[in-house]
């Protein structure tokens, strides 16, 4: 039988960084030592008190369906760390509780974004974002940012790209995949277009507790009570609190945006899972010194990674400050060859590193940046030292390196 499927899935482009984890799955069942750099998910396991709040969950009886926006405490307690962190007061009401930060992302940009709206997207930027904005009709447009400044958003360019068509922006700081932190400099004069110009600000800042070397992540939504109003905030637990299988997120925006999403996840999922929420609650209520152990991990990796990729001949990496990713320039590779394999973009460079020395890294195609990769920095320094052994051996043969 041949089957119709929808124009709106025909038009959806696969996930780099699903397909890539696919792959290397395939080749580890085959018996090979593949080491990953593309994964974006901590190393670390759960902390224990977060663990053991789901169990207890299971132990009470927590269940049961609970209101689709998510258990009262939960919210209370969002509203509470988005207060303390981030200087930016909501009450309940104004927060929705769904399965990871991807379907409040996705709920907001439902709920928000009409047929044939433009959606601004500073690039590069994380793969789903264009495929949200598709699957709700609306137009990607894509704004690069300065590579040379550390992927700084330029303001310039956003505001060139501005029609009466716009109806949002979504930005990701700290940012996948480049590791770059917004200044709040930056934020508030992105803020003050959004004013003048009239659309709405979705920011993603699931990878706020992870910034280094002086950085610090700086909340847009802080800036004003005028900005607030157009701003849905998305963060989630997965990144800080190594809690990527629990799937456990949140939006907050004006009640009538909050309404809106879930009214939509009504339909879709209703609530996220009980005994995950009882475990946020604890990552949220509970220590948190777990947060500055893998902060300060990560960024012991980042700064050797940093150092072992500007020392290979031509590859050029900036300092970025944030998450935990770096997206190194390869462009000098292109047209080069290692036997018959000739490398022409970044999708066949990082081929070629998986097929030669069995390090699977994403190539900057998926997320509109095709001069890079992205590599990941959320695993063991063993396995980082050793995938940077493989893959300058392996550009040594591509006669730069």
């Amino acid at each position: 039988m041949q089957h119709k499927l929808s124009a709106r899935v025909r038009n959806i482009t696969p996930s780099a960084t699903v397909e890539l984890t696919n792959r290397v799955a395939e080749l580890r069942a085959q018996g090979i030592d593949v080491i990953s750099f593309g994964l974006g998910e901590p190393d670390f396991g759960t902390p224990k008190n977060i663990s053991e709040a789901g169990k207890t969950a299971i132990d009470e009886n927590h269940t049961k369906y609970t209101a689709v926006s998510g258990i009262a405490p939960l919210r209370q307690a969002i509203c509470d760390k988005l207060l303390r962190d981030n200087q930016v007061s909501y009450i309940p009401n104004q927060i929705s509780v769904g399965t990871g930060a991807k379907q409040p992302l996705f709920n907001a940009v439902q709920a928000l974004v009409e047929e044939g709206d433009e959606v601004l997207l500073p690039t590069p930027c994380w793969v789903s974002y264009v495929e949200m904005i598709k699957l709700a009709g609306g137009v990607p447009v894509q704004v690069p940012c300065i590579e040379e400044k550390g992927f700084a958003l330029d303001l310039e360019a956003l505001e060139r790209a501005v029609t009466p068509r716009t109806k949002a922006i979504i930005i990701n700081t700290p940012n996948n995949p480049t590791g770059a932190v917004y200044s709040p400099e930056d934020l508030k004069a992105l803020a003050d277009l959004a004013c003048r110009k009239d659309f709405y600000i979705i920011s993603d800042e699931v990878y706020e507790k992870l910034t280094y070397a002086g950085k610090t992540h700086f909340c847009i939504a802080s800036i004003s009570e005028e900005v607030k109003e157009r701003c849905v905030i998305i963060n989630g637990f997965s990144k800080a609190y190594a809690m990527t299988g629990w799937r456990m997120g949140y939006a907050a925006a004006d009640t009538p945006i909050i309404r809106a999403i879930n009214s939509y996840q009504g339909h879709v999922t209703s609530n996220p899972s009980s005994i995950a929420q009882y475990a946020s609650l604890e990552a949220l209520s509970g220590p948190q010194e777990s947060l500055e152990v893998m902060r300060r991990e990560f960024d012991a990796r980042r700064c050797f990674l940093l150092d072992r990729l500007n020392r290979i001949d031509g590859v050029h990496c900036v300092s970025t400050k944030g998450a935990f990713y770096l997206m190194p320039n390869i462009r000098s590779f292109f047209g080069k060859s290692a036997g018959e394999k000739r490398i022409q973009n970044s999708t066949d460079l990082a081929n070629y590193l998986l097929d030669q020395a069995h390090v699977a890294v994403v190539p900057g195609d998926a997320f509109l940046l095709p001069d890079n990769l992205r590599i990941s920095y959320s695993t063991s320094m063993e396995s980082l030292k050793e995938g940077m052994d493989r893959i300058e051996a392996a550009l040594k043969l591509l006669g730069l390196a």
